[in-house]
């Protein structure tokens, strides 16, 4: 299916996930806005939509999810299947609360499209892309990890399936 999606491109954070958000008391502050370290320079600046940075955290609280249940070593094997319901629905409404606040933000922005569909189409590609790059990540570098983007990959696909990203 061919499919133009046009929006505003804007320069992103390009590694947006909550190690790079900081709570100082008051406030929060986002750092770090060098882009994603194993990615070439002129790709790091080039613009992009900033849905590619919403992807990016909701990846991030996925991996803080599943990696305290899989990666966790005070926690039973046997446990796994008592907790998933838990780590998965905290992993629902926080992506969800996450997306609504940034969409009801950012609405009628020219670098959010106008239709739901649109918002979905990107949102799942982003979240794709940035898990298949964890993936590649995990088995060179942490491959007791790959656990956590095969999960996020395979939800993915089940959400997609479900039509159930936003």
């Amino acid at each position: 299916m061919d499919r133009e999606i046009n929006v505003t491109k804007t320069r992103i954070h390009g590694d947006y996930h909550l190690a790079q958000v900081l709570f100082t008391g008051d406030n929060f502050l986002i750092v770090d806005f060098e882009g994603e370290p194993a990615i070439h320079f002129t790709e790091r600046r080039a613009k992009h939509s900033p849905l590619k940075d919403v992807a990016g955290m909701i990846h991030s609280f996925h991996y803080a999810a599943y990696r305290s249940l899989f990666l966790n070593p005070q926690r039973k094997s046997e446990d796994i299947n008592t907790l998933l319901p838990f780590i998965q629905l905290w992993f629902h409404y926080i992506s969800g609360f996450f997306i609504k606040s940034y969409l009801d933000t950012t609405k009628d922005a020219p670098f959010i499209p106008n239709n739901k569909q649109d918002i979905q189409i990107l949102l799942e590609t982003f979240l794709l892309q940035k898990a298949v790059y964890e993936l590649n990540y995990e088995l060179n570098y942490r491959l007791d990890w790959i656990i956590v983007p095969l999960k996020g990959i395979k939800s993915i696909i089940e959400q997609n399936r479900l039509g159930q990203i936003c």
